[in-house]
């Protein structure tokens, strides 16, 4: 458990969530309610929130490697860095997530994220 674990259980008290243990000191928080942000799941400290009933366990994976890099952050760090490479990733390629180095050492086939081509590297359809 890392220092932003606390912020993700008031995330998914807040948000409505059920709250069960998980693999690998994971807590995974079901039904949360809110539709930000739009993502599957969305991870904070170890805390992982979804609005499903379920995850499956490529996703669990994925999310998992998220608590990992929250922990490399040493917690609130991981926002702003995230939200970062959010931008930098729509810039270059227009997707939030294919050039979001969190995104991409997380996974993105686990994460179920498309591979995006770099806007200079797309050819032109006639």
């Amino acid at each position: 458990m890392n220092l932003s674990t606390p912020l993700g259980l008031l995330i998914a008290i807040v948000g409505g969530a059920s709250r069960l243990p998980g693999p690998d000191g994971l807590i995974l928080a079901f039904g949360y309610r809110y539709r930000f942000p739009v993502a599957g799941a969305f991870t904070v400290g170890n805390v992982v929130l979804t609005r499903r009933d379920a995850l499956d366990e490529r996703l669990v994976l994925h999310e998992g490697r998220h608590a990992t890099q929250w922990a490399w952050c040493l917690g609130l760090p991981m926002l702003p860095l995230y939200l970062l490479a959010m931008l930098g990733s729509v810039i270059v390629c227009g997707h939030q997530a294919s050039y979001n180095v969190f995104e991409r050492l997380a996974g993105l086939d686990d994460g179920g994220y498309p591979h995006k081509h770099l806007w200079w590297r797309r050819t032109r359809s006639s």
